[in-house]
């Protein structure tokens, strides 16, 4: 007991000490996950738009496609990106292999379809009314899709926060592509794991307060959201 008390002792003086080396994992933690993000949020919309309001041949499989990848392990993503990267893989003479670009590369493939599953589903609860009534009054099928979303803009918000927690704390593909390199692609949930096998619990600590109080920030943001739109 006494020792776990002085781990986080010392895991709080890291913190509030500003310690470089923590701070410098965390900041590529969070530019590789914003940055996968960011890429396939806009196609992942449009695709779950499609999916709810289209009606074309293939939709329910594809649907059911998005939802069975919800479950695909990060370490399989990992392994097939790797495979791609690797020197003997079809893109090796790209160079991606143990770079943040194969890490944002491997989030964007995790994140995409937890984005488009759950935004479909929250577009397919939303009034499809709204979509009639906007294309009546002669709005442009793109204005008209904006309406819609802004009207299921909670669930939306849900979908990609969802996708970006679990990017931002998955282990195994960061592990794969990115080769946990000192100052270059060591992010937090590598290095908790590398410093907790070598009993470094203190770093470990820290760098796992980081996550937890992550989770609390985007469950606060998550739960203002919505007050807002009850109150709209």
């Amino acid at each position: 007991m006494q020792d776990i008390y002085q781990a986080t002792k010392e895991a709080l003086i890291l913190l509030l000490g500003g310690d470089p080396g923590i701070w410098e994992i965390v900041g590529i933690s969070f530019s590789v996950s914003l940055q996968a993000i960011l890429y396939i949020t806009p196609l992942s919309l449009l695709l779950a738009f499609l999916l709810a309001f289209g009606n074309f041949r293939g939709r329910r499989i594809l649907i059911s496609t998005f939802h069975t990848f919800l479950a695909i392990p990060a370490v399989v993503v990992g392994l097939t990106v790797y495979i791609f990267l690797s020197r003997n893989g079809p893109l090796g003479d790209l160079g991606l292999l143990f770079s943040q670009t194969a890490m944002v590369i491997g989030q964007m493939i995790l994140a995409f379809p937890i984005v488009v599953a759950m935004s479909h589903s929250a577009l397919q609860s939303s009034d499809r009314a709204i979509w009639e009534t906007a294309k009546t009054l002669g709005a442009s099928s793109p204005k008209a899709m904006f309406t819609v979303m802004y009207e299921a803009r909670f669930g939306l918000f849900a979908a990609v926060i969802a996708a970006f927690s679990r990017i931002i704390a998955e282990v195994g593909c960061s592990m794969m592509v990115g080769g946990n390199i000192l100052h270059h692609t060591r992010n937090i949930p590598t290095a908790i794991a590398l410093e907790t096998s070598k009993g470094e619990f203190a770093q470990g600590i820290a760098l796992g307060l980081v996550l937890l109080f992550l989770a609390l920030a985007l469950n606060l943001l998550l739960s203002s959201a919505r007050y807002r739109l009850e109150m709209a």
